[in-house]
């Protein structure tokens, strides 16, 4: 007899085997259905309670279905859901100045997704280069770090060197200078060669798909300070690190660094509604003149609506003075569990990872199966690295019982 449904309509078997049969299998889930989110958990249709320790990959730092968010969303879907930009709308100019005056820029380019702020930021970069540093037509460069991730459009996975993402999808987008990240060195040294054809360099602050790689303190500033030198564009995907989550507005601003151009996304509306946002100075946006790039959705009121309260929780909660917090209270916990598996311990605030070795045919992977089952979830990186990274509205209280599953499941192992 099979159990009895909480919340929807369908069972979490019935769930997979639907998503299995009719839906592309481009991603690899854990075998968890989630029904219902609340904070800082999340409940299957069985009722059965996870702590969520991915937060959508950082979208939902503000907990799951927070009610101010959510009356946002109601509200303004209600009254006017989209016009488009072939008309003005009355949120949009009041969500952009409160967003540019928040991160202290003069414009900003609404679109919808994470890649979409990516793809604008390259088509602003090439722009720029060309009408302000005076780059050859068609020759413009955009440099990237390797082991990057910040999309996978075609374009963007022309930057990558993740091989899944890039297998059988070639030909790819010219124009890309790849160096190593974390080496101030390599940048500095191609810049110094080809400055004059480079319009940009973009960088995550902490490199989230990679394993929450956090480079050496100073590597962001010395590669500001090159850029500047060298008239190139910093620009800084902050994606996912960006609104709380390593305890700053900006992962950038514990460096002392304000890019030429900043990507937000996930966090911009707490998980409820896709919005990104590309910010940068008025003599870099205005380099896109009307007709040259746009979406449909992008800037649309129900956007405006969610993402100006989705900022106004981080500021109300301080999230960002909870996120450093707690993260340093998590990460020294972390490292006091002693266990051949668990190899190291890394992160900034609420972005934090665990190293895992292999052991006895068991890998990341089995390890959070582990950790599902005992109703905590998180997802892999790779074949040795766990991201956890839970909602920023999570409690010490709840934080500790979450450390007491953890350090259950490597007393099994």
């Amino acid at each position: 007899m099979s159990e009895k449904i909480v919340y929807g309509n369908v069972s979490s078997k019935e769930a997979i085997e639907l998503e299995e049969k009719y839906g592309a299998h481009n991603y690899h889930p854990l075998p968890v259905v989630i029904a219902k989110g609340l904070g800082a958990k999340v409940w299957d249709p069985e009722g059965k309670e996870y702590y969520d320790f991915l937060s959508a990959y950082s979208a939902v730092n503000q907990g799951h279905s927070h009610p101010k968010i959510i009356e946002a969303l109601v509200e303004q879907a209600s009254t006017c859901a989209l016009t488009s930009r072939a008309f003005f709308n009355n949120k949009l100019g009041e969500y952009e100045k409160y967003i540019t005056e928040a991160f202290g820029f003069e414009m900003v380019l609404p679109m919808n997704s994470g890649a979409e702020a990516v793809e604008t930021a390259m088509k602003l970069s090439r722009k720029w280069g060309y009408m302000k540093k005076g780059i050859p037509a068609d020759e413009a460069i955009l440099v990237f770090a390797k082991a990057n991730f910040h999309g996978r459009t075609i374009s963007i996975i022309s930057a990558s060197t993740d091989q899944t993402c890039r297998k059988d999808f070639g030909p790819f987008l010219s124009g890309i200078e790849l160096v190593p990240y974390d080496d101030v060195a390599a940048l500095e040294a191609l810049l110094k060669e080809k400055a004059d054809k480079i319009a940009a360099f973009i960088v995550e602050p902490i490199q989230g798909e990679a394993g929450v790689y956090v480079p050496k303190d100073g590597y962001l500033k010395q590669c500001f300070d090159i850029c500047k030198k060298h008239n190139v564009l910093f620009v800084a995907d902050e994606i996912q690190t960006g609104i709380a989550r390593t305890g700053k507005l900006m992962a950038c601003e514990w460096e002392g660094v304000h890019p030429d151009i900043l990507l937000l996304g996930k966090a911009l509306s707490g998980g409820v509604y896709p919005v990104s946002a590309i910010l940068s100075s008025k003599e870099i946006m205005l380099c896109i003149q009307p007709g040259e790039h746009g979406s449909t959705y992008g800037g649309n009121p129900v956007a405006c609506a969610v993402a100006k309260a989705a900022m106004e929780v981080v500021k109300n909660e301080k999230l960002c003075e909870r996120a450093v917090e707690l993260g340093e209270f998590f990460r020294g916990e972390l490292q006091k569990i002693k266990h051949p598996m668990l190899e190291l311990v890394r992160g900034k605030g609420l972005l934090n990872a665990i190293i895992i070795k292999p052991k006895d045919g068991k890998e990341a992977w089995d390890v959070c199966v582990m950790l599902a089952e005992k109703g905590l979830l998180c997802k892999p990186t790779h074949r040795h690295i766990i991201r956890l990274a839970p909602p920023l509205v999570i409690t010490k209280e709840q934080l500790i019982e979450c450390l007491e599953i953890i350090k259950s499941i490597f007393a099994e192992l």
